[in-house]
């Protein structure tokens, strides 16, 4: 008697391809055209549609994010494809926690925008950040994936894990997806992992999500199809692989041979796909991609960190790169190459990860690890101690502000908050963020701004007000053209960059840089007031600890720059409302002799 086949399914994450890759998002127009190939390759069960920062990335080239939903999921509708979304938890669709009333909203409008499953996570896999969203996605008719944010560390075991799914599913949650999104998760452990969920709710689908940044994702991908996954999340060419994902050719290939029911690719549609997928990248998105990306990377597995954080990674750390060097030669040390500190800087995480309680490096905890990493190594060039530099949003992770951390903060990082007089707490998170669709509500109805079918313009103002403001008032479309023209401007220059001679320009000046993409807004004197001209603060002397300017991100989070350690404002780079990258030079402050 034979044995049938166990069934795998495949999920391609076709805008996560693009999210892994660079800044930017397929256009309205891009998706519609794609749909019918992705279809046509008939290996598809589900599409990642939308979640996560996607809809930001419409807002911020001028894109109606709700209409690019519509259209590429009725296609995926039409023809019984599932399609999923990535959502943060308490942050949902951006990088900071949002009110429980826009929370549930989202649920309703993603629901009735043809979105059929919700991917649920919290970074710090804290249920209480992913517990509410099970019951509003119950509520609203989507089917909640409850997600597991996959590391490697003591405390990260497969029992460890296995208890938190229990009571995701207790909650209501017919979905487990383990998400390993630096592609680090030891394959062993995760077969283990499905075979404990797996054997105590036989019922529950399994979907697993690996990056292959380090290499490890398809030894996982077998293990956890050996133990009982159903669903694998796949990505295609010229998008897979590097610190993206595996090719679904490879997977089904793959499985195949190991004795699993897996469906056929039609290749002339995946050729297709992937013809029009390069004509994409070199209409627009390919300008705004790091080509690091495309590259895999073993070094990955030391620090753990998201292998699509590697561009940003590079992008701080030429940004640091001249000052770092500057106080090495000034102290009679050698300088560092690129390698070297990016080395030094991975060290840096591996140290800095367990004393500030293992979060999971995902977003946006893996951004908050690598700035104390990056920030360590600038203040140790100065002679000065760790942790010297930690805005709000990182000690807000610390504090508990965010969900529970899974290990215990390090003594010297409590003392440290003892003295700056910071309270730890165990309060539900969404406690610090009361319901705020009313406000909303009302300015709309002053501006005469329509809510949109089935409350989606609401729900798109109340999650992502900057950037809607910016989407109404045409200032983001005029950014985005502004950005795509240098862009291709720098592309077809050669020869020294912006940020190599600005160090060879000031080297005895340190350059403080924008920490993330945004808008600078300058605060001199503490007053509230933002400036509208800073020209009369050069040669405005800093103490060690000041803030002399915020970033707003794209997501509208404000965060602080600090003054390094201190010294004279000798130059400034970036005026107020002007719009920097991360790593961008701002300003540069030279120390006294």
């Amino acid at each position: 008697m034979t044995t049938a086949k166990r069934k795998i399914q495949f999920s391609l994450l076709y805008r996560d391809m693009f999210q892994s890759s660079g800044k930017f998002q397929p256009r309205k127009d891009q998706l519609e055209r794609i749909a019918p190939v992705i279809i046509k390759m008939g290996c598809f069960a589900r599409v990642e549609t939308n979640g996560g920062a996607f809809e930001q990335v419409n807002l911020l080239y001028g894109e109606n994010p709700n209409q690019a939903v519509r259209a590429f999921t009725k296609p995926f509708n039409e023809v019984g494809i599932k399609t999923h979304m990535l959502d943060r938890g308490l942050n949902a669709l951006r990088m900071f926690p949002v009110p429980a009333d826009v929370r549930k909203l989202m649920y309703k409008v993603k629901h009735a925008q043809g979105v059929d499953i919700t991917r649920i996570f919290c970074g710090l896999n804290d249920v209480r950040n992913i517990i509410p969203s099970i019951k509003y996605a119950l509520e609203a008719g989507m089917t909640p994936q409850a997600t597991l944010c996959i590391t490697n560390s003591p405390i990260h075991t497969a029992e460890y894990y296995a208890a938190i799914a229990d009571q995701l599913i207790e909650a209501g949650a017919p979905e487990i997806c383990l998400k390993d999104m630096a592609g680090i998760g030891q394959p062993a452990m995760l077969g283990k992992l499905t075979k404990m969920i797996k054997d105590k709710h036989p019922e529950v689908i399994i979907e697993y999500h690996g990056h292959s940044g380090p290499g490890l994702s398809m030894a996982s991908i077998l293990e956890v199809c050996r133990n009982g996954a159903d669903v694998i999340d796949t990505a295609i060419e010229p998008l897979s692989w590097g610190k993206v994902h595996p090719d679904v050719i490879s997977v089904q290939s793959m499985l195949k041979h190991a004795g699993f029911d897996v469906p056929e690719i039609n290749m002339e549609a995946y050729m297709e796909a992937r013809k029009l997928t390069q004509e994409f990248i070199d209409d627009f998105l390919g300008y705004f991609m790091n080509p690091a990306n495309k590259l895999m990377s073993s070094l990955l597995l030391g620090c753990g960190l998201p292998g699509g954080m590697m561009g940003s990674m590079m992008a701080d750390l030429t940004g640091v790169m001249g000052a770092i060097n500057n106080n090495r030669t000034a102290k009679g040390e050698a300088e560092l190459s690129e390698d070297e500190l990016l080395v030094k800087l991975f060290d840096e995480v591996a140290y800095v990860w367990p004393r500030v309680g293992y979060p999971p490096l995902v977003t946006p905890f893996s951004q908050y690890v690598k700035n104390i990493a990056l920030m360590n190594l600038l203040t140790e060039s100065m002679d000065k101690p760790r942790y010297t530099m930690m805005d709000n949003s990182i000690w807000g992770m610390i504090l508990g502000k965010s969900g529970r951390l899974p290990g215990e903060v390090a003594p010297e990082i409590k003392e440290l908050a003892k003295e700056k007089g910071f309270e730890f707490t165990d309060a539900d998170p969404q406690s610090y963020y009361p319901d705020d669709l009313e406000r909303f509500i009302k300015e709309m109805e002053e501006n005469g701004w329509e809510r949109g079918e089935d409350d989606e313009e609401l729900f798109e103002f109340a999650m992502h007000e900057t950037q809607y403001r910016d989407y109404k008032s045409g200032a983001a479309k005029k950014r985005f053209l502004a950005d795509l023209q240098a862009a291709k401007d720098k592309a077809g220059a050669s020869g020294m960059s912006l940020e190599e001679a600005a160090a060879l320009k000031h080297a005895k000046a340190d350059a403080l840089v924008a920490p993330e993409s945004g808008t600078v807004l300058w605060e001199i004197g503490g007053d509230g007031e933002c400036v509208k001209s800073i020209e009369p603060f050069i040669g405005k002397e800093y103490k060690e600890g000041d803030f002399f300017c915020y970033i707003e991100n794209t997501y509208g989070q404000i965060l602080e720059v600090p003054a390094a350690m201190g010294g004279k404002l000798v130059e400034i780079n970036a005026k107020q409302g002007a719009q920097v990258s991360k790593g961008d030079v701002v300003a540069y402050i030279q120390r006294g002799e």
